[in-house]
């Protein structure tokens, strides 16, 4: 079967591996039917990395697909089942997985006997960059075949999402600053808004980007080269927006700037190399409550509900679908900032 490999350094490579094989009672294999290239991958991908991944693995872990064969212990999935999967599974006993990190557990990839470091399935192991891949069974969740595939591909994002925006519990009518437009920007745009936000404030230097927030269900859209974001922000709230989510990475200083006295920051952007100057006595004197946010833990039985309603404008999100042959493509387009998710359709 084809696969995106990743061989370390920057280099990812399509190359022919072996259709993988159940080694354990509980695996089941799926046929992947779309699998988005994430901005984790592209920091993977850098040179020096922004994200650590296992040389040697198959990228790709935000991804779904349809039930081909399962292992002898599995009895709530079978064949032709469509699924979502939480790439973070956990084994469930570990002291991590125990205390609540799945995404730490030190002990389901051992188990399983694939190289690499314990962690995320398209990231520490090999993940759905290809046609089949291996995964336990609690990391499936059904879907209706309704969904399309290039939709139920978002899952793992959403998730994400889901997660992180749960600890801000936006009320009716607060207003919410969202720093930075890529995929996480507008899924949380369009999350934001149907949890009844009142107004959504979106910041982003890509005019494509800033386009795309609007259909999301941005109620403004600010370029901050451009234009005075502090201006906007005195024009459209009365002192600084209730909630900021920090979707980019390094931005968190403007975030504690920006948000009003008593507001609350999601810290969602992640990169492993921002390391920005924080100033502390702004949290203290504005009595700022700051969130970090990771993973969708604990967060992937709600998804089939909130995707098969349609309340999320999904496809907006999705700017190209490519086969899995052109993932270069897909990824100096991301690079070049003219995409939002892609996502890639393994060929037979």
């Amino acid at each position: 079967m084809l696969a995106a490999v990743f061989e370390g350094e920057g280099k990812l490579v399509l190359q022919d591996r072996p259709k993988p094989e159940i080694k354990n009672p509980t695996d089941v294999l799926l046929r992947v039917t779309g699998v988005g290239i994430c901005g984790t991958d592209l920091h993977i991908l850098q040179v020096p990395p922004a994200h650590p991944a296992t040389k040697g693995i198959i990228l790709g872990h935000e991804f779904t697909g349809i039930v081909e064969k399962t292992g002898s212990d599995v009895e709530e999935f079978e064949k032709g089942d469509h699924v979502i999967v939480d790439p973070h599974p956990g084994c469930g006993t570990c002291q991590q997985c125990r205390s609540g990190h799945p995404d730490r557990c030190t002990v389901l990839y051992e188990k399983s006997g694939i190289p690499g470091q314990a962690g995320t399935i398209g990231i520490f192991s090999d993940g759905a960059m290809t046609s089949h891949v291996i995964v336990p069974v609690q990391s499936l969740y059904r879907i209706s075949p309704s969904v399309p595939s290039h939709i139920a591909a978002l899952a793992e994002p959403l998730a994400c999402v889901v997660s992180a925006a749960s600890k801000l519990k936006v009320q009716p009518g607060e207003t919410v600053l969202i720093l930075g437009a890529g995929p996480i920007g507008q899924l949380f745009t369009g999350y934001l808004k149907a949890c009844g936000a009142g107004k959504v404030m979106v910041s982003e230097i890509s005019d494509y980007r800033r386009r795309k927030a609007l259909e999301c269900g941005a109620d403004i859209v600010i370029n901050p080269h451009k234009e005075d974001i502090k201006a906007v922000l005195a024009r459209e709230t009365r002192g600084g927006p209730d909630v900021v989510v920090e979707a980019v990475g390094p931005l968190l200083p403007q975030a504690i700037e920006l948000v009003h006295s008593d507001g609350r920051i999601l810290q969602f952007g992640h990169d492993e190399l921002a390391r920005p100057e924080i100033p502390v006595a702004e949290i203290v004197k504005k009595e700022i409550v700051i969130y970090g946010a990771f993973i969708g833990k604990f967060t992937f039985a709600k998804l089939p509900g909130i995707i098969e309603s349609g309340v999320l404008p999904l496809d907006k999100v999705v700017s190209h679908r490519l086969p899995l042959s052109k993932v270069h493509e897909g990824i100096a387009t991301l690079r070049k900032g003219l995409g939002l998710k892609i996502i890639l359709e393994p060929e037979d």
